[in-house]
């Protein structure tokens, strides 16, 4: 198993900029394909970004394309997520995930482990 810490988040006003970083330990970190996940008050939690292994691929959902970048550092054991303009609609918890996959875990059910979350809070 992998243990996963995010750190970073925090309240900023729209248009501001926030890295989140997920630091992990355990298991050899470039086994994992690995994603930021969120969750926002009564909604489903949802897949933000994605990076292969390699850190060759990555992949977004369209509402933070052109805003955000996933991106890892296997040398360090961590992947951060690069959050520019952000929106009062990014307010969410958002979530470290670690999958043992080639590609890109997009879905809940191929996550094997999770991070605990960090809050991202965003003022109009």
């Amino acid at each position: 198993q992998v243990q996963l810490v995010e750190s970073g988040g925090g309240l900023v006003q729209a248009g501001d900029s926030l890295r989140l970083s997920c630091t992990t330990s355990g298991r050899t970190f470039s086994n994992y394909g690995m994603a930021w996940f969120r969750q926002a008050p009564g909604k489903e939690r949802e897949f933000v970004a994605g990076i292969t292994r390699s850190g060759r691929s990555s992949d977004y959902v369209d509402s933070v394309k052109g805003r955000f970048t996933i991106s890892r550092d296997n040398a360090k054991n961590t992947v951060y997520l690069q959050m520019n303009s952000l929106k009062p609609e990014d307010t969410a918890v958002y979530y470290c995930a670690a999958a043992l996959l080639y590609g890109i875990p997009y879905t809940e059910n191929s996550v094997t482990n999770w991070g605990q979350g960090t809050q991202v809070t965003v003022s109009s």
